[in-house]
């Protein structure tokens, strides 16, 4: 008789083909980010206005406060053009963040009876954040005709800048989301961590105000090159783009993901029991 083989599927176990399952699973990962979508916004105007009313009354206060208040310069672009094209990339982030962080809670009854690449359940949370990041778009667009302001041709380049934001917040999203399986507290982190990097990035005022000194130290924090990356293609020469800072940001980046990736992969095995 043929000896009879035995297939044990464990999370995290089966290294040589998770990259490919990835691939494989690619239908759940559009399952999840429909069906988050739907959630939000299907039959409720209440999401679709909220998607809108957040980032522009967020974009109020802080012209306000920064361009009224403190009357800090603009480089010639109005005030709610240059807080908008901010708060774009930071919107996109913040949402991602606080979509991805509690997906794999969210998802524990999936997760602890079905084996699939847990990877998947943070990275299709963020498909929801570009639906609120076009939207948001509408507003921008907006803006720029109530002030006349015709943006540069380097506008070709903001898909570009959308994927390093994405990757930026895939990588924030999976040290949090594997940290609040093993530690549920994080879920009050979050929100704090979202508050306090508002007024720590440059989405209130430009960047070009801090001293020149203290830029590169500034662009430690990897979302100060995703908002002038989105500055510069936007608004075009009025903000030009401080490489050195830009290209740190992308390093950090880049660390943030392979990190989190690393983390993630780490810590999958476990989810399963704990969550």
């Amino acid at each position: 008789m043929p000896r009879s083989t035995e297939l044990i599927i464990e999370a995290g176990k089966v290294e040589k083909h998770y990259w490919q399952d990835l691939w494989r699973y690619r239908e759940l990962f559009w399952f999840l980010a429909w069906r988050d979508i739907l959630v939000r916004y299907k039959q409720t105007l209440i999401g679709v206005i909220w998607a809108l009313l957040q980032p522009l009354l967020t974009m109020v206060v802080l012209s306000v406060v920064f361009g009224r208040l403190a009357n800090l310069p603009s480089d010639g672009v109005p005030y709610p053009i240059l807080v908008f094209a901010a708060m774009l990339p930071w919107q996109f982030f913040a949402n991602s963040l606080s979509a991805s962080s509690q997906s794999l809670v969210s998802n524990a009854h999936v997760i602890s009876k079905v084996y699939f690449p847990r990877l998947i359940v943070p990275a299709s949370a963020i498909v929801v954040s570009f639906v609120d990041l076009l939207l948001s778009g509408v507003i921008l667009l907006g803006l720029m005709v109530v002030f006349e302001f015709v943006p540069s041709w380097r506008l070709i380049f903001l898909p570009l800048l959308v994927a390093i934001a994405a990757l930026a917040s895939l990588g924030a999203s999976l040290w949090l989301a594997a940290l609040n399986v093993q530690y549920r507290d994080f879920r009050f982190v979050v929100p704090f961590i979202i508050q306090f990097g508002l007024y720590v990035s440059p989405v209130g005022f430009s960047s070009a105000i801090v001293p020149p000194q203290w830029r590169l130290l500034y662009s430690l924090n990897p979302m100060v090159g995703v908002i002038d990356g989105f500055r510069w293609a936007i608004l075009g020469q009025a903000s030009p783009l401080y490489w050195p800072g830009f290209l740190l940001s992308l390093l950090l980046m880049t660390g943030l993901l392979a990190s989190g990736i690393w983390y993630f992969r780490r810590m999958e095995r476990t989810f399963a029991d704990v969550i």
